[in-house]
């Protein structure tokens, strides 16, 4: 009964947590302070009160009209800042507007972005760039249209397809252009002399250098090693558990596969549903955590399981001491990682025994009622 209660209250939870996102989508903003720091989300948000610390806002259209004492983290298909901002900027969208001065530095990266005065250094990721304002440290500037009519009283670096220079355009320190053919970028005396400007090949990245068959094979063989020690320290630390659940993952291998779907199932989807709520974004990596952490658990269980079961079949005896065990761990690993290296169909292999655990755990820590052999 101890099991079926704790297993309705989780069926209660995930109804309630269904009904949320009903309401985090509705037009009107939802909006969350602690410490002076304020959390906001929805369609159309606006902060338009002063008294804000740091603030993180989502949603399509995102506007600061008030100013703000630290950093802004905003993201939406409109983000408007027109008002002061005491600390950093970190800004995502398609169209990105920074009217208000930024104290500190600023990271955007979008389609559009409109800048006007920053304190600190300012890094840029967009299609096109207009910059109006005075950067009082250094500029990192990458895009395909860049209208430069400001002061970066630092260092800039720019990689553009085209720029055009505005009568108040100054680059105080080195001007760095990355170019796919060096000295075809011309830039005016003003805005930098010769001397401070720097020409460089702009490369395409090929991707990493592919590692080496020993390189793979020594990582192989680690994992290998990782998981038939932990399989040992499991068994020394808790050998009735980890013996229970071996049984049942080799007397029932299907009952506690599906089990550890519906499991994996619970935790993921709990996860979504707390990303679509906006307000409970912030647990979603603690699902995300936990779902790892339950497939390293139930891996460990399932490859010692499967070892213990390569024994059997070999009409040896059940390991009884921790080298036996350890032993057991490792011919499992290894065994099922050489079949998880088989194309199309060994990941299906590897992906059984993860479930196959992690229901064997369920078993062991829930109980579930349904799911638990008749005595």
């Amino acid at each position: 009964m101890l099991g079926y209660a704790r297993l309705r209250r989780l069926l209660i939870l995930a109804a309630c947590l269904a009904a949320l996102p009903a309401l985090a989508w509705d037009d009107a903003p939802e909006a969350f302070a602690i410490g002076g720091d304020s959390f906001r989300a929805g369609r159309a948000v606006t902060l338009d009160a002063p008294g804000t610390d740091d603030l993180f806002m989502a949603g399509e259209r995102v506007t600061i009209s008030a100013p703000i004492t630290g950093s802004a983290h905003l993201a939406g298909r409109a983000v408007r800042a027109q008002a002061e901002v005491g600390g950093d900027v970190y800004a995502v969208g398609d169209q990105v507007t920074l009217r208000g001065p930024v104290a500190g530095d600023a990271t955007v990266t979008g389609r559009h972005l409109s800048v006007g005065d920053v304190g600190g250094d300012l890094r840029i990721a967009c299609a096109t760039v207009e910059l109006r304002g005075t950067v009082s440290g250094y500029a990192l500037v990458a895009g395909e249209e860049i209208t430069f009519d400001g002061v970066v009283e630092g260092d800039l670096g720019l990689a553009a397809g085209q720029v055009a220079w505005g009568e108040g355009a100054r680059v105080g320190g080195t001007l760095t252009l990355y170019e796919e053919t060096p000295g075809t970028l011309e830039v005016p005396e003003a805005v930098a002399p010769e001397a401070r400007i720097e020409r460089r090949q702009a490369e395409e990245w090929e991707g990493p250098t592919p590692p080496g068959w020993g390189y793979l094979v020594l990582q192989f063989l680690k994992g290998v090693v990782v998981v038939a020690a932990l399989g040992a320290l499991i068994a020394a630390v808790v050998p009735d558990r980890l013996a229970e659940m071996r049984r049942e993952v080799l007397a029932r291998p299907f009952h506690t596969l599906l089990l550890g779907f519906l499991t994996q199932s619970a935790v993921i989807g709990a996860g979504v549903l707390f990303a679509l709520t906006i307000i409970g974004l912030l647990l979603t990596p603690a699902m995300v955590v936990l779902a790892l952490a339950g497939g390293v658990a139930g891996y460990v269980v399932a490859t010692y399981a499967f070892g213990v079961g390569l024994f059997l079949a070999a009409s040896r005896e059940e390991p009884q001491s921790i080298g036996a065990r350890a032993a057991a761990a490792g011919l499992g690993a290894l065994v099922a990682g050489l079949i998880g290296l088989i194309p199309l169909l060994g990941w299906l292999f590897i992906l059984a025994l993860v479930l196959a655990g992690v229901g064997a755990i369920t078993l062991r820590v829930l109980r579930p009622a349904f799911f638990v052999a008749p005595r």
